[in-house]
């Protein structure tokens, strides 16, 4: 009997259960009235008188020891339970909505992904910027009509003063480019994105800030083949594998030559529908050589380097992409238009 006391004693030490019915199943095998604690008991009445004292002692502490033990894993299971069912005091009262990514968010970062397999990298810069930066360094002429308050915020540097100022709010992201330029040495290969402002009417086609991507690659025998294959490798990835684009000649004070590119309409084809206008084609971004001028200004000789670059804005791709008519949609932040992008 002894060494039966010391095997169910070895037994009840490592015993373990996993939920409230393998615990009560062991209650059973143990302490129940033919459990094997149990059928030692009856078994004591036979043992020798000289015995009974040293193997009464023996029993009493194994019965103890089953006891205590299942009676602590029952404390835990409901003490688990119990805390299952109480309310978390800290949650609020309805049901949190998850949330959504902004359609400029999603598009913006795909543009960058995009580019960045074919080594561009991000740079940012400052949104109140100085007139070097934004048109001096570009090409601009003094008289040129983007420097009116027509078209650009200024901002006063003393309240009440009405003299001219040259801090403004930055019209493009080619102000980034100009301080690459100044502050690195080619090659050079960055996309600038962020958000631009001008002095414009707000409208379903128009507004007083937006956001753009421009990108700038100036390196050795950079050439304008460089440049299409670029943004055709581009279009193809944003829009699809069938996607075309064409190279209108156009003028940009700092690009020269310059161009439009359009794509053919991911609508109908490029066979021609309202969206499109009957032709096939959709504007979706300028383009062209970095004008030497603006090399020169920046402090990179152009002799030695050329390059191009390109921008767009985000709104436009993202209309294109969505189907999105209204540019206020973007930032009126109504919920029923953020939650239509919840799965992308």
């Amino acid at each position: 009997m002894i060494e039966r006391i010391k095997q169910l004693q070895a037994e009840v030490e490592a015993m373990y259960a996993a939920n409230a019915d393998e615990l009560e199943a062991l209650r059973i095998k143990y302490l129940s009235k033919k459990g094997e604690v149990t059928e030692l008991f009856n078994e004591f009445r036979n043992v020798p008188a000289e015995q009974k004292r040293e193997l009464g002692q023996q029993l009493n502490a194994l019965r103890t020891l089953a006891t205590d033990r299942i009676n602590t894993m029952r404390e835990q299971f409901e003490a688990a339970k119990e805390a299952a069912d109480k309310p978390d005091l800290t949650r609020t009262p309805d049901p949190v909505a998850l949330g959504s990514r902004h359609p400029l968010s999603l598009v913006k970062e795909e543009i960058i992904d995009i580019f960045s397999r074919i080594g561009f990298t991000v740079e940012e810069g400052p949104e109140v910027e100085d007139d070097r930066h934004v048109f001096g360094m570009l090409n601009f002429a003094p008289e040129h009509p983007a420097r009116d308050m027509q078209d650009t915020f200024f901002v006063e540097k003393e309240e009440g003063v009405q003299k001219p100022t040259d801090i403004l709010l930055r019209t493009h992201t080619s102000s980034v480019q100009t301080r690459v330029m100044t502050t690195q040495k080619p090659p050079i290969r960055v996309l600038c994105p962020g958000r631009v402002y001008r002095n414009e009417a707000i409208s379903a086609r128009a507004h007083c800030f937006f956001h753009q991507i421009e990108g700038l690659y100036i390196d050795r025998n950079v050439s304008f083949a460089d440049l299409r294959q670029a943004l055709l490798y581009f279009a193809k990835e944003m829009f699809g594998a069938d996607t075309q684009i064409r190279l209108r000649p156009s003028y940009f004070p700092f690009t020269e030559p310059s161009a439009e590119m359009d794509i053919s309409c991911n609508i109908c084809g490029g066979t021609g529908c309202g969206f499109c206008k009957q032709t096939g084609w959709v504007e979706i971004l300028g383009c062209g050589m970095v004008d030497p001028n603006v090399l020169e200004a920046c402090g990179i000789d152009s002799k030695q380097y050329s390059g191009y670059a390109f921008g767009m804005g985000v709104e436009r791709i993202t209309n294109l992409k969505y189907r999105v008519k209204d540019l206020r949609l973007f930032s009126e932040n109504d919920v029923r238009f953020l939650r239509q992008f919840e799965s992308c």
